[in-house]
């Protein structure tokens, strides 16, 4: 009997243990669910429905693959704010990101007269030296600004060329911007003039590398024109212009339809400049134009705000009239219009009158030659004394007859027409009672439109004259300019018949040598806008730094020489290479003496900093390429001293 209420105990514990076991299980799971159910819940809300949500007991685990890191911990952030952060477990994965595409290389360099400023990113294995070396060397004290960064991924083909070129532009270029990329190099600079514009564009044009775009916007200031003058004529020999200018491109373009649609036909040019008396110019040129179109024949001419509209010889009275009138109503007020209607010579006075005539003939040697009439008295002297002025006492010959019944002003007009004579290479100035005509070569492209403007402004608007000048290239000390192949090319004839070599251990210039540094020196001042270098080779007899010494020595005394010979040499640079750059083979004596050389090569895309086996120049210098590794020695404070040296050595 007492062992019933024992049992009866027992049985009692173990029934509310087991009770409490299913109860607290229970409650697990209907927290697991409900944890579940809200992480799940706000996850999707916030647009993350990626995740996966689980749980055990009071642990929540959250499972999936997140896009980036960010959005794994905005994940595990987010569960954090339904249950305690201590329960959430973060298995989350974050996606496999692809391979990051590499960035385009880019540099921008700024040059102006208070500073230099590059910046831009560029592959790791090139660096910045290039940049920062071809910016020492013409720095000079200016405040260099440099912001280029690095970056590890494969260099571009082309890049190195390309940054070559466009470090090289911007040292020419005083005031520039050159931006460089892989595949393509962006110039834009301002030139002082005109002239200098055009050969900042011959250098560039003619060492641009292959396999990149160039993009050359070279810009020169407008010229102050003054007086602004415009002359159009029109006559046996069709229209055209003998001088053009505007004030904008937009005039330019009206003018110039104005002047093709009476009847000028050609590459027609016109100068855009400053100094316009009206911004009504164009105005005023295309009325002036088509007046003179209604006319037919004559010569309309603008000297700022000044017009002369000056008809052919038999124009009918009425006619002029009607057509002086008309543009008198369509120019603009601050113009002023003069016509001038010639009047017919009879002949009987003509010939009573006699030939009043004076012809100037200037050879292409500068010699002048004369002839004809001038007035009596101090007046003709002057004129004579004028000539020998302009054209030499030496090469002047003058043999004129003085007489008392010329025109009025006839002195005037010569020394003009003989100021206009001295502006040629050669030719002839006749002046005549009604006219003054001027022939003749030149070689600056604009001269027509020069001496326009020289004679309207010394003889007058209505003074009738004729110019029948031609523009040869041959001429143009510009256009004329060797290209810097042909430069090389000129140099290397003159070797190929004759090596400059020098005696054993020397580095002087000898009697042979001598002479031919006299023709290469003839060659040079016509390649001063061409950079060369002047490069050092030797055999490979003997240890390795003195063939070095050697050759930088030699090519040294070649720049002194041509130095010595009056050439400028700041185009012109001198390195040795020793033996790291043979053409034959060393084995033999024929070999070694052609190895020991001097060449002169183009430099163009070859590395700014001075890696001679970058040089891209193929062709140009007589040897082969570079061997990889070959760079050249420094070159000498003292020539004498490595010469010295050298000789010690040897």
């Amino acid at each position: 009997m007492i062992r019933s209420p024992l049992l009866l105990t027992l049985g009692a514990f173990v029934l509310a243990g087991a009770l409490a076991v299913v109860t607290a299980g229970f409650l697990a799971l209907t927290m697991e669910r409900r944890s579940i159910e809200a992480v799940d819940t706000i996850l999707d809300a916030g647009g993350m429905a990626w995740v996966e949500v689980d749980a055990d007991g009071l642990r929540v685990f959250l499972d999936g693959t997140a896009p980036s890191e960010a959005a794994a911990f905005r994940a595990a952030s987010t569960a954090g704010t339904v249950v305690d952060a201590d329960r959430v477990v973060n298995r989350i994965e974050v996606a496999r990101r692809e391979a990051v595409a590499p960035p385009r290389f880019s540099v921008d360099v700024l040059r102006t007269t208070d500073g230099i400023q590059v910046i831009g990113l560029v592959p790791a294995a090139t660096g910045v030296e290039p940049i920062t070396g071809a910016i020492a060397e013409i720095a000079n004290g200016l405040e260099v600004a440099n912001l280029v960064e690095t970056a590890d991924f494969p260099v571009p083909a082309t890049w190195e060329t390309a940054l070559a070129y466009g470090l090289r532009a911007m040292q020419a270029l005083p005031r520039s911007k050159v931006t460089v990329y892989a595949d393509r190099v962006e110039v834009q600079a301002i030139a002082e003039s005109a002239e200098q514009r055009t050969r900042f564009l011959q250098t560039l044009q003619g060492n641009q590398p292959s396999g990149v775009e160039v993009v050359l916007d070279i810009s020169a200031p407008r010229p102050v024109i003054t007086p602004f003058a415009l002359r159009f004529a029109i006559d046996a020999g069709g229209a055209r212009f003998e001088t053009c200018v505007a004030d904008t491109v937009a005039a330019r373009d009206r003018i110039l339809a104005a002047a093709t649609a009476a009847g000028a036909a050609g590459p027609l040019t016109c100068v855009v400049g400053l100094g316009v008396p009206s911004p009504q110019w164009a105005d005023a040129v295309t009325a002036g134009i088509g007046a003179l179109a209604g006319l037919g024949a004559g010569t309309i001419a603008f000297s700022d705000a000044d017009v002369t509209l000056i008809a052919a010889e038999g124009t009918g009275q009425d006619e002029f009239d009607r057509v002086i009138g008309e543009l008198a109503a369509a120019l603009p007020d601050v113009f002023s219009l003069e016509g001038v209607l010639p009047q017919t010579v009879s002949e009987t006075s003509a010939a009573s009158a006699g030939p009043a005539r004076l012809i100037a003939t200037l050879e292409s040697g500068g010699r002048m030659q004369l002839r004809g009439r001038l007035p009596e008295g101090p007046v003709g002297r002057s004129v004579e004394a004028f000539a020998r002025a302009l054209f030499g006492g030496q090469t002047t010959d003058i043999a004129t007859r003085p007489v008392s019944d010329l025109p009025e002003g006839w002195a005037v007009r010569a020394m003009a027409g003989l100021e206009a004579l001295s502006q040629l290479n050669d030719g002839t100035m006749t002046l005549e009672p009604e006219t003054l005509i001027l022939r003749g070569n030149t070689g600056n492209p604009e001269a027509v439109s020069d001496l326009t403007r020289f004679l309207s402004a010394e003889l007058g608007q209505a003074a009738a004259f004729e110019l029948q000048v031609t523009y040869l290239e041959a001429l143009d000390p510009i256009a004329s300019l060797p290209s810097p192949e042909e430069c090389v090319e000129r140099v290397r004839e003159i070797q190929a018949e004759t090596k400059i070599i020098f005696d054993p251990g020397s580095v002087e210039i000898n009697e042979a040598a001598g002479e031919i540094l006299d023709r290469i020196a003839a060659v040079l001042p016509d390649c001063r806008h061409v950079r060369m270098e002047i490069s050092g080779h030797t055999d490979s007899q003997g240890r390795e730094e003195m063939n070095l010494n050697l050759s930088q020595s030699r090519a040294d005394a070649v720049l002194n020489g041509l130095l010595a010979r009056n050439v400028l040499v700041s185009n012109l640079t001198a390195q040795g290479y020793g033996e790291s750059q043979p053409i034959a083979s060393n084995e033999t004596e024929e070999g070694r003496e052609q190895n020991r050389r001097i060449e002169f090569r183009l430099l163009t895309e070859a590395t700014v900093g001075g890696d001679p086996e970058e040089d891209l120049a193929e062709g140009a210098a007589e040897g082969g390429a570079a061997e990889p590794g070959a760079r050249p020695t420094p070159r000498p404070d003292s020539v004498v001293e490595a010469a010295a040296r050298a000789a010690e050595e040897e």
